[in-house]
């Protein structure tokens, strides 16, 4: 495994530390609606000003699409600025000096950075302020980069992602010379999700959900090498079904994937669901069916994993000693349609101590936090795309990946 310091090795007292953290927090006309993301980072930040570092912390917010006309840029920007963060980040770190740079660049950045003193912090204006962010722009990098005597990353959920405020600076202060390092949520990611790249504890079992069998291509060709079984559920589940001949109804279906779930399937190692959940209306059903999974009815939409699935698909968990979980297995969004997602939740959380498990963020971690399974896992990762990627290139992302040494 490559060397990486953490961000407990760092000498920075006096020193201007630029921390990439990860507060792309859901903002609604100003207020902050779940501030978990900036909580997760408050362990590196308290590190950093324990050691007395001068911290500057950038971070992206939502998504600003520099194409568009200016007055829609414009106004993606005012929906996406980085204030309410900071204010927040004040109030959690009470006592500390939190100041605000609505600037991306420029002077009025090196100066609010020059005006900085040890242990105190400043939050820089969202990088996607700046298109060169997400093209990793030379100059930006460079201009980002000379603020800084030092780099930590601490934003897993942007790891996959060589953009200049991820990769562009730590490759341009390592070739300086500089002290670049992880940061305590990054560090305990790459730990965790290292155990479901590099399995030593088997039966592995990855339970995939979700819409789109595209999206997940990648991820399956790497797990069906890795994994002792693969369990489908979801949306994603009636494009296999289809792929070995069954009727899905009115079910999602990516009739170009066909083939693809035909050749994973014939690997011998997907499980899928023998019965299902239907509706004759997604919003509005009048009628709703268990049904074999592949008899789907006409008019009919598959929703949910059905009551035999849950047993084959819980006994099969049981069985397990590391898991990845990726994926909800129905619209657990409505009540109707959660029984295979708090199914899969309560088979891994009744593993806890006999087993490594592991959500790989996004829907799934939104599931077992609503239905009260969290602190059951071993791991849930911060970043859905980004332990995704962790797991397809073997390990490697390009934010971690230039850390280390």
């Amino acid at each position: 495994m490559i060397f990486m310091k953490n961000v407990k090795e760092l000498q920075v007292e006096g020193k201007v530390v630029l921390c990439r953290c990860d507060f792309n927090v859901p903002i609604k006309g100003g207020v902050i609606r779940d501030d978990n993301r900036i909580v997760a980072a408050l362990p590196t930040i308290k590190e950093l000003i324990s050691k007395g570092a001068k911290l500057v912390l950038m971070s992206h917010l939502g998504k600003i699409k520099h194409k568009e006309a200016p007055e829609v840029v414009a106004e993606q920007k005012a929906k996406n600025n980085m204030e309410p963060v900071a204010a927040r980040l004040a109030e959690l770190l009470e006592g500390v000096k939190v100041s605000f740079c609505p600037a991306t660049r420029g002077e009025e950045l090196k100066a609010a950075v020059a005006s900085l003193n040890n242990g105190e912090v400043l939050v820089v204006q969202n990088t996607r302020y700046e298109k060169g962010e997400s093209k990793n722009d030379p100059e930006l990098s460079k201009e980002w980069a000379s603020l800084a005597d030092a780099f930590v990353m601490d934003a897993f959920g942007s790891a996959h992602r060589a953009h200049a405020s991820t990769y562009g600076i730590p490759s341009i202060l390592k070739e300086e010379g500089k002290q670049v390092a992880l940061g305590y949520l990054v560090e305990k990611e790459v730990v965790s999700l290292s155990k479901v790249v590099n399995v030593e504890e088997r039966p592995f079992v990855a339970i995939l959900g979700g819409f789109k069998v595209s999206d997940k291509i990648k991820v399956i060709n790497a797990l069906v090498e890795k994994c002792d079984k693969i369990i489908i559920g979801g949306a994603m589940a009636y494009t296999f079904m289809k792929a070995l001949g069954g009727e899905i109804g009115e079910s999602p279906c990516e009739v170009d994937q066909l083939d693809y779930a035909k050749r994973m399937y014939e690997s011998g190692k997907i499980l899928l669901p023998v019965d299902t959940v239907c509706a004759n209306d997604f919003d509005n059903p009048t009628e709703v069916r268990e049904v074999p999974s592949n008899a789907i009815p006409a008019g009919f939409e598959g929703l949910d994993i059905g009551p035999k699935t849950r047993e084959i698909y819980v006994a099969e968990i049981a069985k397990a000693k590391t898991v990845f979980w990726n994926g909800p297995m129905g619209v657990f969004e409505k009540e109707a349609y959660q029984a295979g997602t708090i199914a899969v939740c309560k088979a891994c959380a009744d593993l806890k101590g006999q087993a490594f498990t592991v959500i790989g963020g996004g829907d799934s971690a939104a599931a077992c936090k609503q239905f009260g399974f969290k602190d059951e896992f071993s791991h849930v990762s911060t970043g859905g795309g980004a332990s995704l990627e962790m797991i397809e290139n073997n390990g490697h992302l390009p934010g971690i990946d230039v850390i280390g040494e």
